[in-house]
């Protein structure tokens, strides 16, 4: 099997940052951030480190993973005090086997985010969801919004160049993240387990005109050096406590920032600049 071609082109890079996810909580770190407070304040740490992408998680007054357009709605206003429009803020539909697709289409209608991470396991659990999933991804590109699928197979790969080919996601700017690994206790991701995700979404690029770069996350201690993979092949990592705590030597990271201050110290070794939150604006807006 090939691997994409090695880039070592001055594209910047998009560094995401996932400071929390939906499962962790102050007693697997106590530096995850909950409350809106907390977020604002990590966002900063984050924006200096690097990042110009945050993967906003919200949680219930009891820790609890949430999907409500109101806590969005005050979590984002918190960060945008503290960081103005520095960083684009994506929201997640995750669905934590709590939410139906009605449920998390309907959270995205009412927040009416810049950018929105979906899982398309998810979000189309079958084909009698595809229309409805279809009218609202048509809304989302009029609006602007930046679509991020989210696949956690390489067969999802070729699952989303059939949602294009058919039409079911507009053809236009498209920023899909390769999940390399599970949420599960002792998961450990690998580099090369991007290899079969990179070959596929190539396969599915050669015919479009729009750009639509690539990302991936990683689970263990790890992460940090699949992420450096991703930079050395030409995409942009993420990286947080959503998906991992632990530095690549097994000790316990001090915050969701110092993976990102690792790779923007990576990018600068490859003479990739960090891309701005406007620059991402720019490159994939439709």
């Amino acid at each position: 099997m090939s691997t994409a071609p090695l880039s070592l082109a001055p594209d910047p890079v998009i560094l995401i940052t996932a400071p929390n996810g939906a499962r962790r909580t102050h007693a697997d770190h106590p530096a995850i951030p909950l409350t809106s407070a907390e977020l604002a304040r990590c966002a900063a740490d984050c924006l200096e480190a690097g990042a110009s992408i945050l993967h906003l998680h919200v949680r219930a007054a009891d820790g609890t993973h949430l999907l409500d357009a109101d806590t969005y709605r005050d979590a984002i206003a918190a960060i945008r005090q503290q960081v103005g429009e520095r960083l684009v803020i994506q929201i997640t539909t995750e669905a934590v086997g709590r939410y139906s697709p009605e449920e998390q289409r309907a959270v995205v209608q009412a927040t009416r985010p810049e950018a929105v991470s979906i899982a398309l396991r998810e979000f189309i659990p079958d084909r009698s969801h595809e229309s409805a999933a279809a009218e609202l991804f048509a809304d989302l590109h009029q609006q602007g919004c930046l679509i991020q699928p989210i696949l956690y197979a390489p067969a999802e790969v070729i699952w989303l160049g059939d949602l294009l080919r058919r039409g079911l996601i507009p053809d236009g700017p498209l920023f899909p993240l390769f999940v390399l690994g599970r949420y599960a206790d002792g998961q450990r991701s690998t580099p090369t387990d991007a290899a079969c995700f990179i070959d596929r979404w190539q396969a599915t690029q050669s015919r479009s005109p729009f750009p639509r770069p690539w990302s991936l996350c990683a689970f263990g201690p790890e992460e940090s050096a699949s992420a450096a993979a991703a930079l050395c092949l030409g995409g942009h990592p993420r990286v947080g406590f959503e998906n991992n705590l632990w530095r690549p030597d097994g000790s316990l990271a001090a915050s969701p920032a110092e993976p990102l201050q690792r790779l923007a110290e990576v990018a600068r070794l490859l003479a990739r600049p960090l891309a701005t939150a406007d620059h991402v604006r720019s490159l994939l807006a439709p």
